[in-house]
């Protein structure tokens, strides 16, 4: 039986909580870390033996997948920060460069035709692989739809190369949910918020894999 990549969360925020949550749910150990070293001690004592608290620069090193569930100029800090560690791993981006607008809604931090991914994608350390992914949901849908039955609900990903993607998708169905690729980095715009494929943009829900459908890769929106 081949061994599971190792997986790192490092940030333990909404998003990073149930992330770990729905990764030890899915029987898969995972990694913990965040600015905040009691967080990830905190967090590891409450969901048992799978999840293990680290400081960020060591899980780095441990993990074979890196999810950055952090804010979109954060992990520009990271990339540079822990660039030496970062070189080799696959990096996982689920953020939004988005910012409140002060009425109650977001606004896009970046130019309305740029994604985070792109942006990213051009910072990345020597032999690094992006993808986007884990980002396309809501943080109340990524907990609730999780291992949702009788079909699962779908997260959309985009990635930089092809042989990252079966550790990828095999992480993605070990949180509850099933993978599904719309194509590569360039794609990115379309999976974070006011996408087409995003739950806050023109998608609006979660979907099965029988709902998306060939859709996802054809550049329309989907519908009912």
């Amino acid at each position: 039986m081949q061994t599971k990549a190792k997986v790192a969360i490092i940030g333990l925020g909404t998003i990073g909580r149930i992330l770990a949550t729905n990764l030890t749910k899915g029987n898969r150990s995972v990694i913990l870390a965040d600015r905040n070293v009691g967080k990830a001690k905190e967090l590891s004592q409450k969901l048992g033996a799978l999840a293990q608290p680290m400081e960020i620069s060591a899980a780095i090193k441990k993990a074979d997948i890196i999810v950055l569930a952090i804010w979109f100029d954060a992990i520009k800090e990271i990339l540079v920060t822990y660039a030496s560690e970062l070189q080799g791993k696959i990096i996982i981006d689920p953020s939004n460069p988005i910012a409140p607008d002060g009425k109650g809604g977001f606004v896009k931090k970046i130019g309305e035709k740029e994604s985070a991914g792109e942006i990213l994608s051009a910072m990345l350390p020597k032999d690094a692989k992006l993808v986007k992914a884990l980002g396309t949901l809501g943080a109340a849908s990524l907990e609730k739809a999780a291992f949702q039955s009788p079909e699962r609900a779908v997260l959309f990903y985009a990635s930089i190369d092809r042989s990252s993607n079966q550790q990828v998708e095999e992480l993605i169905r070990d949180t509850g949910f099933d993978p599904l690729q719309i194509g590569g980095i360039e794609q990115s715009i379309r999976i974070e918020v006011f996408g087409d494929l995003h739950e806050f943009g023109a998608l609006g829900k979660t979907v099965t894999m029988a709902q998306a459908g060939i859709k996802a890769y054809v550049k329309q929106p989907l519908t009912n």
